[in-house]
């Protein structure tokens, strides 16, 4: 009873110190988090390259912060930082930058729901067969099954995030199979949302690209049911008779 209530105790404080790390920069910069938070729910990719490019020398310091923080928060969708960065700092340079800065923000989303909300997973796990052999499936597949995840182009990363965090894969794992496969995947969104805002010429890149993130996407879904038929879990796209 005492270590569960100092836990809840731990859990209070991590909270309000977040809430204070907020006020605090609220404080410091009264207009920055209301810009930022309109920039977020605005979604403009136009918007926010400009936006990044005003904080002058500070822009890639920024850009990496700024695309940290929305994979930590889950909204809005990363492909608008990452075309965002390709624009302002060249294709390779901009994918790297992404790639890091996305890696470091969903591991700490992946610590926040894990510290939370993991506990409470273990007890509704404990309580169904099903739902432990889920469990441990996902302890010893989970980074093939991250991987294969963080590959696929335009699959919610908040998603992901929730997923890892109350499964039992190991952080580890969990790190290394996020930042591995955002390459493809964030290759693939940055390029086409680079070329389609750009308005290129020339489409041949762009038709190329499409049509990875169409394979990436079926060789996925194929790899899933079939790693899953063979664990005898049932599967999503089974159709019930």
């Amino acid at each position: 009873m005492k270590q569960q209530m100092g836990m809840g105790l731990v859990k209070v404080g991590a909270a309000l110190a977040i809430v204070l790390l907020f006020v605090i920069i609220h404080l410091i910069a009264p207009t920055f988090l209301p810009e930022l938070f309109t920039l977020l729910a605005s979604g403009d990719i136009p918007t926010t390259v400009e936006y990044i490019r005003s904080f002058g020398d500070g822009a890639l310091l920024f850009a990496f912060l700024l695309t940290l923080f929305t994979n930590a928060l889950g909204f809005p969708p990363a492909v608008i930082f990452s075309t965002a960065n390709v624009i302002l700092f060249g294709i390779i340079p901009g994918i790297l930058l992404s790639c890091v800065a996305e890696t470091i923000g969903v591991t700490i989303a992946f610590l926040l729901m894990r510290f939370y909300f993991r506990e409470a997973a273990e007890k509704v796990i404990a309580k169904s067969a099903f739902l432990s052999r889920v469990d441990h499936y996902s302890g010893s597949r989970g980074f093939i099954i991250m991987l294969i995840g963080r590959m696929v182009p335009y699959l919610p990363s908040a998603l992901l995030n929730a997923v890892g965090a109350l499964s039992s894969i190991r952080l580890r794992e969990y790190m290394l199979a996020s930042f591995v496969g955002k390459f493809p995947s964030t290759g693939i969104e940055a390029i086409i949302g680079h070329d389609l805002v750009m308005r290129q010429e020339d489409n041949t890149r762009l038709i190329v690209v499409i049509l990875l993130a169409g394979i990436l996407i079926y060789a996925a879904i194929r790899y899933e049911k079939r790693v899953m038929k063979a664990a005898g879990l049932p599967q999503e796209t089974e159709k019930k008779e």
